[in-house]
């Protein structure tokens, strides 16, 4: 990251921590502006932090909203968006909206998607709760729908009432519709091999076997090595009404963002796809990488 992006974040996390209950700002002040965090609150610093503080659930995460809008990057709108997500496993996920410069706004990535799509990549296979400081758009309640724990997942607003997500979106259309019994975030493995034994290739291909397309059957990735030798991946995530498709460098740009790198780091991009499969990921993540700096180096493989 560089340094004045490293001084904007660290000073929109400063700000978001003064604004917490006084009981648990030196808790969180040494979680958040540590050099190992990478936003994810573990189960564990959670319920110490709900201890501390004494506040209910709901009233903590909402509390902690601008933690993760302070990683918005959003230069575009200038409109900061954070999403907490929790997984099963009971860890807390920051998310922000991401927008880049040059870019038409189909490929801008919403808080909802970033925060779980940053849950998937950290393992987690489904998400319980979502928390979000802006009711959420159709692009994403349809995105959501497509989530393994779709039917019981629930949303907190602030100053409403928790409601799920299929009160948000009644009468949805979503992946059974097209008889799919696998949807995004469940454990797969789609088994594909290569004979590369280059790095980031092979990172590639790992994202690729963990992802999600079940309707164009793309299955695809993308890794990102950064100038210190970092690699951040990303999967497709596909969705039964196309449009809040997430494509895999998007995923592996959210990865990076989360984790505190910024995109001034990149060095070079591999993406993995299918040979002749109904759609492509190569002229987008041409694009987008072209937008954010045309010297970025590209690896490119079809299997």
């Amino acid at each position: 990251m560089s340094v004045s992006q490293q001084s904007t974040l660290h000073q929109r996390l400063n700000d978001a921590v003064a604004a917490l209950p006084s009981s648990i700002q030196a808790s969180v002040s040494a979680i958040v502006l540590s050099a190992e965090f990478r936003s994810v609150i573990t189960k564990a610093q959670f319920q110490q932090l709900l201890n501390e503080s004494g506040l209910p659930d709901r009233d903590l995460r909402l509390a902690m909203l601008p933690l993760a809008a302070a990683y918005s990057v959003a230069p575009i709108s200038n409109f900061y968006v954070g999403a907490i997500a929790r997984g099963l496993s009971g860890n807390l996920y920051f998310g922000a909206n991401m927008e880049i410069l040059g870019l038409q706004l189909g490929q801008t990535v919403h808080a909802e998607q970033s925060a779980i799509s940053y849950a998937w990549v950290n393992g987690e296979t489904g998400i319980s709760d979502m928390t979000i400081n802006f009711s959420p758009c159709g692009h994403c309640r349809q995105f959501m729908n497509e989530l393994s724990t779709a039917s019981e997942l629930t949303i907190q607003l602030p100053e409403r009432e928790q409601k799920t997500l299929q009160a948000y979106l009644p009468e949805s259309f979503g992946p059974s519709d097209l008889d799919i019994t696998t949807p995004l975030m469940a454990t797969v493995d789609h088994q594909l091999t290569c004979q590369s034994d280059h790095p980031l290739i092979i990172a590639a291909l790992s994202a690729t076997n963990k992802s999600h397309a079940p309707y164009s059957h793309n299955v695809s990735g993308v890794a990102i090595e950064t100038a210190d030798g970092q690699i951040f991946m990303g999967m497709y995530a596909e969705n039964a009404a196309f449009n809040p498709s997430l494509p895999p460098l998007q995923v592996a740009l959210v990865n990076m963002n989360m984790s505190g790198s910024s995109f001034n780091n990149i060095r070079a991009v591999a993406l993995v796809e299918r040979t002749n499969a109904a759609v492509s990921h190569l002229v987008d993540t041409q694009g987008t990488l072209e937008a954010i700096n045309p010297d970025i180096e590209m690896e490119y493989l079809t299997l």
